[in-house]
């Protein structure tokens, strides 16, 4: 019985998460939850899971939440704001913390749980890509496991299982080429957020699917991939595999190629970082090849998607650089599914985030480096979208 805290519960990965729990209440125990705003959801998750403690960001849903299961006879802990999710990641007995937190916000709870000797089930992509620099040396100081949870990741994990020391080459993330893959570049000044939120393969939150759309996702996943498995950018490539099967590969030295197959199905790759090194049956449908049919395989149109050549460049420079991308991009975001800018401004306001902060950039960044990087990368997408210029010119 692996006793298990899990941030992020309301959304995507945190309902999937709960599924495996569910289903597997001879392996797994819930010790913890924490959500953002959803009160009806998490009072559900509160009365099937009777997790000890529960937090909820929005400090104001709090006196709701304490309503909605005020009947239970045994009462968990409540807390509420930034400092209730930190303390619900380090508290207990707590064996595995599964950070499903979206964005830089999972980066404190999951320092957090680290060093209260926890292991990681990352799921949350953000937290290398802002705060590897942080992230790393504190997970070998306290000796923890990180193991990804997120589809790609999870694949590269699987196929290094008995692979030597120094016998991985190559790394190949799989894109699915997201909601405009067949679509012309001439047609995207027309995007709309409804556009943008609709995946053709992979059933996710919106900020996730927005950045698939403009293969931010992918970029963000080659550094997070460099921090995880310790490859140069030049040797991490990423190739559009619209039928997302392959989930990603791996070349080794003599040019041999392992791959890792299945369904789009999150709860794989959240299943494996919960469980391993076992594998837990489950009754979910078995990869048929005759049914899926043709693999198809072509390089990323790199006109197209301007995101995935700003995250390679980030994370070539290194350092604050690639908070202030995560930061810009989460920010430039959200803009957009506010309606408050268009589609192609996303990569711009990103790339001129990450220019402006080129003479500013620290290569060995603290944790408040970091935090302080992130800030100001917002409060600079929010000036730069009143602003219509448009050059790609922020280089590594």
């Amino acid at each position: 019985m692996k006793a298990l805290t899990l941030l992020g519960s309301t959304g995507s990965i945190g309902t999937q998460t709960l599924d495996i729990v569910a289903q597997n209440p001879d392996k797994f125990k819930l010790i913890g939850l924490a959500a953002g705003n959803n009160v009806e959801m998490l009072a559900q998750q509160v009365r099937q899971f009777q997790p000890e403690i529960v937090a909820i960001r929005n400090e104001e849903k709090l006196p709701a939440l304490q309503e909605a299961i005020s009947d239970l006879a045994s009462q968990p802990i409540l807390l509420a704001g930034e400092a209730g999710i930190v303390e619900v990641a380090k508290y207990g007995d707590a064996e595995a913390v599964v950070t499903g937190i979206v964005g830089c916000a999972g980066l404190l709870p999951t320092i957090a749980a680290v060093e209260a000797g926890k292991d990681i089930a990352l799921a949350n992509k953000e937290t290398l890509i802002a705060g590897g620099a942080v992230v790393n040396p504190t997970i070998a100081k306290h000796g923890v496991k990180l193991l990804p949870a997120d589809s790609e990741h999870s694949a590269i994990f699987q196929c290094l299982q008995g692979v030597p020391e120094g016998g991985l080459r190559r790394i190949i993330l799989t894109a699915s080429g997201g909601a405009f893959r067949d679509w012309p570049i001439e047609k995207l000044s027309e995007v709309t957020v409804a556009d943008a939120i609709t995946h053709p393969n992979w059933s996710m939150g919106r900020k996730i699917t927005v950045d698939s759309a403009t293969l931010m996702n992918k970029g963000l996943e080659v550094i997070e991939a460099h921090y995880l498995f310790g490859l140069d950018y030049d040797d991490i490539d990423i190739v559009v595999h619209p039928q997302s099967i392959v989930h990603s590969l791996i070349e080794l030295q003599d040019t041999s190629v392992l791959a890792q197959l299945g369904w789009p199905d999150m709860r794989l790759p959240l299943l494996y970082a919960l469980s391993w090194p076992d594998r837990i049956p489950t009754d979910w449908e078995p990869l048929d090849l005759v049914k899926a049919g043709d693999l198809t395989f072509c390089e990323p149109d790199r006109h197209k998607y301007p995101c995935m050549d700003l995250a390679y460049a980030a994370g070539r420079v290194g350092g604050s650089m690639t908070a202030v991308l995560n930061a810009a991009n989460e920010q430039a975001v959200a803009l957009f599914l506010e309606e408050k800018i268009q589609f192609l401004d996303i990569p711009r306001l990103i790339e001129k985030a990450c220019d402006r902060h080129q003479s500013d950039n620290c290569l060995q960044p603290s944790l408040e480096d970091i935090l302080e990087a992130d800030r100001w990368a917002r409060k600079a997408v929010l000036e730069g979208s009143q602003s219509s210029e448009s050059n790609f010119v922020f280089q590594s």
